[in-house]
């Protein structure tokens, strides 16, 4: 049954039911902390790019509709 819904909610039981009922609360908060390197718009340059690419992707979404 791997990979199929009825599965991952079975998965998700036993997880729940092992590591307690707040399991992917706990894995969800230590991934939100982990990261260090600030991402694609991390710093002055950085926020510039992502507005600037930001605003061509949505001229281009914009258009397609």
């Amino acid at each position: 049954m791997a990979g199929t819904a009825k599965g991952g909610r079975l998965a998700a039981q036993k997880n729940k039911k092992r590591y307690g009922s707040d399991f992917y609360r706990q894995i969800g908060a230590k991934g939100g902390k982990a990261g260090r390197t600030g991402g694609f718009a991390a710093g002055e340059q950085g926020r510039k790019r992502a507005s600037y690419y930001g605003s061509i992707g949505g001229s281009i979404s914009r258009l397609s509709n």
